[in-house]
Order: C-alpha cells, then structure tokens, then sequence
C-alpha cells in the first residue's frame, strides 16, 4: 500500500502557480522595456547567442524540482508487511444521500457539508470497528469497501459530491440492498446501516429493504437531515433550482418516511439539526450494538521512498545548471529550418 505521511505539505503546491505568473509577468516587463530600445529584428541581430527558449525550459525544470521536493517533504512511503489483527467490534455501512436537494443550506453549511462532518466525526470515535461509504442519489454504489482503514474513509469521505452520480432522483432502497451486499460472512458482530438522507424517497420499496435488513439482524438507522419547512436548492451561479414553470424548488425533510424506514429496520430515527447532538445520539446507540471478533488486513511496517525522488531531483537540477541562457557556441551555427 502507498501513502504519504506528512500530505499537508502538498499546500506548498500552491505556490507554483504565484511562481509561474512573477515568471510571465517578468517576461512581459522585458519585452515591454526592449521594444523602447527599436526593432525586434534588429535587437535579435544584436543579441545573436541569446536564446528564445532556454529561459522558460530552465524555468519549467525549476518549478519541476520544486514540485519533487514537496512530494520529498510529504515523505513517500510503501507498506512492506501485511498482518493479519484480531479485534473486537461492529460492521457499520454508512449510505450517504449524495442527490441536488443534500445542497440545500437550511443545516449549515449544507445538508451535504454537515453529513459529511458528522461521518468524520463518528470516523473518529472508532478504534476496533470497521467501516464501509455507500453513495446514492438515482442509484447507489460503493465508494469504499468495508475497512479498518479510517485515513482512507476520510479521503474517499472528502471527495463526495454530487456529481459522482449523473443520475438525479433518492433511491434509498438500493442504498440499502447495496449496503446489505457489503457486509462481511462474519454472524458474530453487530452490524449496522446509517443512512444520511433528507427522506425524500422518489423509487419506493426503502421500507421493504429496511424490513429484509431487520431480517439478517443488522439494524437500519436513519439519520434525517435538513427543515421540514422546506429550502431551497442553490445551483452554484447565485440563483436556485427552479422547475418548468420557473418557481423554485422547495426541498423538505420526510420525517415521516425517516421514521417509517427506522421502525421497519428495528433502528432509530436521528434529527440531524446544526448541533452536535445527532452525532451524540448515533455513538451511545452503536455501542449497544454486540461487539464481536473481526479479522483486520493492515500494513504494519512502511519503507521510506523519498530517496527515489530524492534522486530525480538531483538529476533534474543537474540538468538545469547544464542549460546555459545563451546558444551553445559549438551548436549556434546548426539550424534545421533555413530561411528563404
């Protein structure tokens, strides 16, 4: 397995752009001041073994020997040694409504935002359990697998937004049915739904795959999110969904059907407002929940890779302090193109 110890120094990247525009801009100024001296031609005559290119050649291997020495900084590293751990705990299956109406603002900062903090909060009250992200909107699909890996749920966590799913609708019965297919053979453990939803269920049959969960004994909670007076869906120019006739959108919380969807799959329904009580609720109701013995797959020992781009760095700058400003004098004679 690859990863990055120290990945918050990839911020650094940021400055590569800034670099690149002081680069232009300076080019800019000094063809400006060079037109005052007379005409282009003439300048270049009087400038024979200037070269044009090498200057921004020099330049691009500099911004590339600083983008190296970033990744050098986040410290490369790959896992050598797989071992195999014992732990106690539960299987949770988190289905996170990623559908137009989870952009509405009535939770702040959105129904979408807040989901997505409450996922990693909940993320970090786990140690022994595993975890697996299901998205859905008209469909559903597995984001992450069921795991102990919690560094990589908050990345895949961090990356969900609507657009992952292009077709529009809430059809939390296959959130379910994908979730119930996600689970380990493990019989032993105490497993879990969480559903993250503004109930607004635009397929049917949700109730039918929360009782067939209720079923394999795993418990189905549901977690509604937003007002059940209704806001509305921001499109991201300022303006808001409108339908056909030109009124807007008004996205509601169904709490009924939250409820209805709770009861059926011997859950509980959770209110999710901008307090940290949902959260509160969701942990004392998942310790309840039977621990039992789960095998864990994780890379226990990992090998620094820096060394390597170390290396292509040096080579890099090496080659950059070989590319002189100015024409080679021994290859200033040799043009392929020959003007007529």
């Amino acid at each position: 397995m690859f990863r990055f110890e120290d990945p918050i120094y990839f911020w650094l990247l940021l400055i590569i752009p800034f670099l690149v525009l002081i680069f232009f801009w300076s080019e800019h100024l000094r063809r400006s001041k060079l037109k005052k001296f007379g005409d282009r031609d003439l300048i270049r005559q009087l400038m024979p073994d200037r070269s044009r290119f090498r200057p921004l050649v020099k330049f691009c291997m500099l911004i590339v020997a600083l983008a190296l020495l970033i990744v050098m900084l986040a410290r490369p590293q790959m896992g050598t040694h797989i071992s195999h751990e014992k732990r106690n705990g539960i299987e949770t299956m988190i289905a996170m409504d990623i559908s137009n109406s989870m952009l509405a603002e009535d939770v702040m900062p959105s129904r979408l935002m807040k989901s997505k903090m409450l996922v990693e909060n909940l993320i970090d009250h786990f140690t022994n359990d595993q975890i697996g992200l299901v998205v859905f909107a008209g469909e559903a699909y597995v984001q992450l697998p069921i795991t102990t890996d919690y560094v990589s749920a908050k990345m895949f966590l961090q990356n969900i937004n609507p657009s992952l799913i292009q077709t529009q609708g809430t059809d939390i019965a296959d959130a379910i049915n994908t979730c119930l297919h996600s689970f380990t053979p493990n019989d032993k453990v105490g497993k879990a739904i969480i559903v993250i939803t503004d109930g607004e269920d635009h397929e049917g049959g949700a109730v039918e795959a929360a009782e067939q969960a209720k079923k394999q004994g795993i418990n189905v909670f549901i977690l509604g999110i937003g007002d059940p007076k209704g806001a509305p869906i921001p499109m991201g120019n300022g303006d808001y969904l409108k339908d056909r006739s030109g009124n807007t959108v008004m996205t509601k919380l169904n709490e009924q059907m939250c409820q209805e969807l709770a009861q059926a799959g011997s859950g509980k329904y959770i209110h999710v407002d901008n307090t940290n009580d949902a959260e509160d609720e969701l942990n004392e109701d998942l310790t309840k929940l039977q621990k039992g013995e789960t095998d864990s797959v994780i890379y226990s020992d990992y090998n620094e890779q820096f060394q390597y781009v170390g290396i292509l760095l040096l080579v890099v700058l090496v080659l950059e302090l070989c590319i002189l400003d100015r024409k080679n004098p021994l290859l200033k004679n040799i043009t392929i193109f020959k003007r007529k």
